[in-house]
């Protein structure tokens, strides 16, 4: 039997630590910023969900619905409906924050409307890596309980679960260009003034850190299983 895959596991609970650290200064992070802009008013009187129709419009995405959504910065852009969804305390609030997040939603209007390559790839590996992190365990728990213990089934399962860390390193790029395209057209338009746009940078750099963090996280995972699998396999 793999006794490697039970008992009392070191790495575990550093693992765990460390993604639980590293994920919660993230969220504190973005929702202090958040909070702070979020009390900052910008001159003009514009609101999350005029800001997200008129960047959309701007970046040449035609045809955007803007609509609300129940819960705390739970917006986000459907490229299957066209429809951005901003929050409670996005939609009608005209606060720089505000503005920021939903200017960022449109930012991915845009790219669906331009066809940006890495948000394309993003949204093909959403179904395989949902799949993929279904059968992951069961493959390598399989491979590593049989009698000869099958290394072409580990590898499989873990290259499965590597998904996971593969569609987070393909989000990155797609939120980055996400804030870029917001701030310019912020900037370029004139919707927010200069100060105005140094806070609105700021808010979304820290919602940026969330997915930095949850890239470093899944690596870690994604670390701790090929040693488990293979570094104490060998070392037993």
């Amino acid at each position: 039997m793999p006794y490697y895959l039970y008992g009392y596991d070191p790495t575990y609970i550093i693992v765990l630590l460390a993604t639980i650290i590293v994920s919660a200064y993230a969220q504190y992070h973005v929702n202090s910023t958040f909070k702070k802009y979020s009390q900052v008013g910008n001159v003009k009187g514009l609101n999350g969900a005029s800001a997200a129709q008129q960047v959309a419009r701007f970046g040449g995405a035609e045809g955007v619905v803007v609509q609300p959504i129940s819960g705390n910065l739970t917006d986000n852009f459907d490229p299957r409906t066209n429809v951005i969804s901003l929050s409670d305390s996005v939609y009608n609030n005209t606060s720089i924050a505000a503005v920021g997040v939903a200017a960022h939603e449109a930012g991915h209007a845009i790219q669906h409307a331009t066809g940006y390559v890495p948000n394309k790839i993003r949204s093909a590996l959403v179904p395989v890596t949902q799949i993929g992190t279904r059968i992951a365990f069961p493959l390598i728990l399989i491979g590593a309980l049989m009698v000869r213990q099958s290394t072409y089934i580990l590898l499989l399962g873990i290259a499965l679960y590597s998904l996971t860390f593969l569609f987070q390193i393909v989000t990155l790029p797609v939120e980055f260009n996400a804030s870029r395209r917001a701030i310019k057209v912020l900037d370029e338009s004139g919707m927010l003034y200069p100060d105005e746009l140094d806070g609105a940078q700021k808010v979304l750099r820290a919602a940026a850190l969330t997915y930095l963090a949850a890239a470093f996280t899944s690596l870690l995972w994604l670390l701790r299983i090929v040693w488990m699998v293979f570094g104490r396999r060998g070392n037993n």
